[in-house]
């Protein structure tokens, strides 16, 4: 048996996937999946749209928040509200940060979300 959300396959008698966390088909706490490629679970994120944003956006930590990692995104969008204090120095910091995130999403490095969720094509 295979885990309907990232593809793992899963014990004979397991409750969760331990690869992301969700309910085994055919448990009690199993909630409807939706059909599609493996990992592409009903709530997961696109890894094209986070790139796009982590390229164009980056610097304020968009990508981030949209992926789930709220601590990150925060210290991206401080490092840019804290440019005018650094003449501007934070914020090419926090653009290049986000620019390299965003190809890295792109390529497929980074590959999950904050809930362990593998981004969707």
């Amino acid at each position: 048996m295979y885990c309907s959300y990232c593809g793992k396959e899963l014990a004979p008698h397991a409750v969760v996937c331990i690869g992301c966390g969700a309910p085994a088909p055919g448990t009690a706490s199993a909630e409807p999946v939706a059909t599609g490629a493996p990992g592409a679970g009903p709530h997961t994120k696109s890894r094209l749209g986070a790139g796009l944003l982590g390229i164009f956006l980056g610097s304020l930590g968009v990508h981030r928040f949209y992926l789930g990692f709220v601590g990150i995104g925060l210290a991206q969008l401080l490092l840019t509200v804290l440019s005018p204090l650094t003449c501007g120095l934070t914020w090419l910091i926090a653009g290049a940060w986000g620019f390299i995130e965003g190809i890295l999403l792109l390529v497929g490095v980074i590959d999950r979300d904050a809930f362990g969720q593998v981004l969707r094509d």
